[in-house]
């Protein structure tokens, strides 16, 4: 009787949705053929019906949300870990330890520990291909209207469209990364300078780095109109045919979150002040013409010894671990480390200043103040023993 009774309500329930069908298909047999259609195509639950913009116009910073939090959450319940707390600074993916000799828990997935040494010499190969590299003086060898003045106002000004915008660091470097290369094989009236920036971090943000980037018509809007969305749409063709669609290449930042794991080794807690004044001395260098010859690696090893010396002077920056894992010894690090110097006391780009203004923030520890000392002692680049 139970069985029957079942069966009866299956069977009305059946008949129900069936009368419901015949119904929609009499009035439109169209309408229920698509209905059932795009049914099929909700395989994440039910979807709330925002507008197509809500999404984009949506900060979760704004809203005080972490964005990185699901994300977070997932990966711990997967591995069954705890959930890692959320600090002042949300570390992107990609932030965490890498090295075997600079984390103590071997057995953690998310460290990729016995990947890390293959991982980071297939970077320094791909750093060191012609194809990713622009020329070192292509500013004197192919530019005839372009000087190495107005390539650094174009870094600073974009500096400035990344913070606005609130894009990731290396949206920035991949970005710079782009104009130099594109530079390099190209001859560029100094009135499309600034539609080459914008193009380059359009590329940059909407192909590679970001997921929510700006639209072309932000970029139009930010230089005030002055290219049409054709123009910056036109460039961007051009960028990507010239680069052969080689985007991907490893940065400063790249290295640099290495290599500021290697130097805190011996730190019982993260120097948060080390990492953001390493984080402003890279972008220091993006702004200098003479830093373009240098390899990303070593300007990262740079920073690296640069910041360490402006924090602690009396103590040589160098150690024979930061030596073993960057490759580099200080002599090799020398004319990247004046250069550096000089930018952060202002004797190179004094009035280049969206970086240093952006630095002097509390979120970034105020790094773009602390005092250095005005020389770096000469024995702190003679080679140290391993």
């Amino acid at each position: 009787m139970a069985e029957q009774g079942k069966s009866v309500r299956v069977t009305r329930a059946a008949n129900k949705r069936s009368a419901a069908s015949a119904s929609l298909a009499n009035d439109d047999p169209s309408a229920a053929k698509n209905k059932n259609k795009n049914k099929k195509r909700v395989v994440l639950g039910e979807l709330t019906n925002l507008p197509s913009n809500a999404v984009s116009s949506l900060d979760p910073s704004s809203l005080g949300v972490d964005s990185e939090k699901p994300r977070r959450i997932a990966k711990a319940k997967k591995l069954k870990k705890p959930i890692p707390s959320t600090t002042a600074v949300t570390k992107k993916e990609g932030d965490e330890k890498l090295d075997p000799e600079t984390t103590s828990d071997d057995d953690d997935p998310q460290m990729c520990v016995p990947y890390a040494s293959d991982i980071y010499a297939y970077l320094h190969e791909m750093e060191v291909d012609p194809k990713r590299r622009p020329l070192p003086d292509y500013i004197e060898k192919v530019q005839k209207d372009i000087t190495p003045g107005m390539r650094g106002i174009l870094v600073d000004w974009l500096v400035e469209v990344a913070e606005e915008y609130k894009l990731l660091p290396d949206t920035l470097y991949l970005t710079i990364s782009f104009i130099d290369r594109f530079l390099s094989l190209n001859i560029l009236g100094r009135q499309k300078l600034q539609l080459l920036g914008v193009s380059s971090m359009l590329i940059s943000s909407r192909k590679y780095e970001e997921i929510t980037p700006p639209h072309v018509e932000d970029f139009c809007y930010i230089t005030d109109n002055t290219y049409t969305k054709e123009e910056v749409v036109k460039m961007e063709a051009d960028i990507l045919k010239s680069l052969d669609f080689e985007l991907g290449s490893p940065s400063i930042k790249t290295f640099l979150r290495r290599f500021n794991n290697v130097a805190q080794e011996s730190y019982k807690t993260p120097n948060l002040q080390l990492e953001f004044l390493g984080y402003y001395l890279a972008e220091l260098s993006l702004l200098d013409y003479n830093c373009v010859k240098f390899l990303p690696s070593l300007v990262a090893a740079s920073v690296i010894f640069l910041a360490r010396f402006i924090i602690k002077p009396k103590m040589h920056p160098w150690t024979s671990s930061l030596q073993k894992h960057s490759k580099y010894t200080p002599s090799e690090l020398k004319q990247c480390v004046l250069i550096l110097h000089d930018l952060y006391l202002s004797r190179r780009g004094g009035s280049l200043q969206a970086v240093r203004v952006k630095y002097k923030q509390h979120k970034f520890k105020s790094a773009a103040t602390m005092p250095s000392p005005p020389e770096i002692p000469a024995h702190y680049f003679s080679d140290i023993r391993q």
